[in-house]
């Protein structure tokens, strides 16, 4: 009988360590994950402010606050020696439609 209680309490300590050092991992994973989670966090956020900054680039790029476009202006006195092209207004498609359909 004093075997197994002295088993029986050898178990309980063996129990109780195991699950105090389980907790303790378990906290210790739950830290570094924590840890893992502010990093990732702060990684996502620099990577939006660097997009950020580009749609602010592309944006003045849009605007053309940046540019200068004179140098790629056309020459108004050029376009008078471009002869007029007139439209052809004919619009007779009936030769398109095929009739035994």
């Amino acid at each position: 009988m004093k075997s197994f209680l002295l088993l029986s309490l050898l178990s309980v300590a063996i129990f109780a360590e195991n699950n105090t050092s389980h907790t303790s991992s378990v906290e210790v994973n739950s830290s570094k994950m924590l840890m893992h989670k502010k990093a990732l966090e702060a990684k996502q956020v620099k990577e939006q402010m660097a997009r950020e900054a580009q749609y602010a680039k592309t944006q003045s790029f849009a605007q053309g606050d940046d540019y200068d476009l004179k140098s790629v202006e056309v020459n108004q006195k050029s376009l008078d020696n471009i002869p007029t092209i007139e439209p052809d207004y004919d619009f007779d498609m009936t030769d398109v439609y095929r009739d035994d359909i």
